[in-house]
């Protein structure tokens, strides 16, 4: 779909430059008379269509955005900061504490990984571009990281004379947070990933009561999660496998999911429901470097230092590719957790070629799956998958866990929204999948009577025209 464009430069606009009828690829505009802000500035995952868009001429050009405010680590929200500043922007880039920790890693990481991906292309040959290039390098994100600025939550941070911010909790992972701006005079509030309302490790998302415009996450908008006891869940399915004489795969997102899942297993082992001698391993470079980063942010937990620290002491840490292949070796039943979450590539693809064909063994999906990824395709239970061009049946048990998801539920979305319809805010559902996103707006109509817009890919909205300077408070 083409721009549309607004000439009027005395208005408040709002467009969306990724995450528009798809859960991927967040990149926001607040457009006011003083400045452009981004809000997000993150990579296409998934469907190689999707992926395709990151490729593309940014829709918007750098240098004219003057400032950038992350709301949360995770690369499709981060992931296309180090091609935007090699596009020309030169604007701070807001963040919290954990966040800023957190995306350097990512950032990194992600870096490193194109520049292998670009290197075995060009030894076999397998890529229409001679030769293959990464979408950017490391060099490309350490030009990137002197623009990160940490701020503090609920400290309010002035970008010109009638625009500023504030960040609040919002759950999800550590360092997770809306972003609420008072723009000339309005509230205009951005959700960011909104976490669950009882978390293994997080406090619950803040509770935000004015806004005039929001703009929304909807991820899991048309479903709830299971009200069965995560622990016990679990524990039953670990035990089943132990039982059988297989091995628990567990693909994680580095940031987070990894984290809260070492503090449920350990967990289940002091309180002697799952065996204490079963070995856990952690396969994921990034995931042990983040856990280290977290360590240095207690206060974005509700554990305290100590356990903190001993959910680490019962796992064994791989950083090394070969001892991969080792782990798989050795016998006997083991838990493993690998990245990516949605098996869409990492140390996972190793485990999941060895695993899959074995019906004693165990796939456990913790987290959203997007469309066109292996993990999408594992939970609708598909009778093989491709891994590295070759296809490898599916015989292991593969189940889900939905309550370990990041993402607050259809039920805890519309609780974060209740909190505001007081002030019958105008909004802009962003974030999620069409379906998902019109179920959704849907049930915001019938339960809060409120009206809300699902927003579309590069088309550019009104929000409102500021009131004539001296009356602007």
């Amino acid at each position: 779909m083409g721009r549309k464009q607004h000439n009027s430069a005395s208005a408040v606009y709002l467009e969306s430059l990724g995450a528009a009828g798809t859960v991927t690829g967040s990149k926001h505009l607040l457009i006011t008379p003083s400045m452009t802000v981004m809000i997000d500035c993150g990579l296409f995952q998934g469907i190689k269509t999707l992926r395709e868009r990151n490729w593309d001429k940014p829709p918007v050009a750098a240098a004219s955005v003057g400032a950038m405010v992350l709301t949360h680590a995770h690369l499709d929200h981060c992931g296309y900061i180090p091609l935007f500043v090699k596009n020309g922007y030169r604007g701070p880039i807001y963040m919290s504490a954990p966040t800023r920790d957190l995306a350097e890693i990512i950032l990194r990481d992600c870096a490193k990984l194109q520049e292998e991906d670009a290197a075995r292309a060009n030894r076999h040959g397998f890529s229409k571009h001679h030769p293959a290039q990464p979408l950017y390098t490391v060099a490309d994100v350490e030009t990137a990281l002197p623009l990160f600025k940490v701020c503090a939550t609920a400290s309010e941070i002035t970008l010109s004379e009638h625009l500023s911010f504030t960040l609040f909790p919002a759950g999800h992972i550590p360092g997770a947070c809306s972003v609420n701006f008072n723009c000339y005079g309005k509230n205009v509030l951005f959700s960011g990933d909104i976490g669950r309302e009882h978390s293994e490790l997080l406090p619950p998302p803040a509770r935000l009561t004015n806004a005039d415009f929001v703009i929304m996450e909807t991820t899991y908008g048309d479903r709830l999660h299971s009200a069965a006891d995560t622990a016990q869940e679990m524990a039953m399915l670990i035990n089943d496998t132990l039982f059988n004489k297989g091995n628990i795969l567990i693909p994680c997102f580095a940031v987070g999911r990894a984290q809260e899942v070492m503090h449920l297993i350990y967990r289940l082992k002091m309180q002697n429901i799952i065996p204490r001698t079963v070995p856990v391993y952690l396969d994921s470079p990034m995931a042990a470097a983040a856990g280290k980063a977290l360590l240095h942010h207690p206060q974005w937990f509700i554990i305290d230092e100590k356990e903190c620290a001993r959910m680490f002491s019962g796992v064994t840490t791989n950083e090394n590719y070969e001892e991969t292949k080792k782990i798989i070796r050795r016998r006997g039943s083991k838990i493993i957790l690998a990245a990516s979450g949605m098996l869409t590539g990492g140390r996972v693809l190793e485990y999941l070629k060895q695993y899959l064909p074995d019906s004693k063994n165990m796939v456990l999906l913790i987290g959203f799956q997007a469309e066109g990824t292996r993990g999408r395709a594992l939970a609708n239970k598909a009778p093989e998958v491709k891994i590295h061009g070759k296809y490898y049946p599916v015989r292991a048990q593969v189940k889900e866990i939905e309550g370990l998801s990041a993402h607050a539920d259809q039920r805890e979305l519309l609780n974060w929204l209740s909190r505001l319809a007081a002030s019958q805010p105008r909004v802009f559902l962003v974030h999620g999948e069409p379906g998902v996103q019109d179920a959704f707006r849907v049930k915001v109509k019938d339960e809060l009577g409120i009206y809300a817009e699902i927003m579309q890919q590069d088309v550019r909205l009104m929000l409102f025209e500021p009131a004539a300077p001296e009356t602007i408070s």
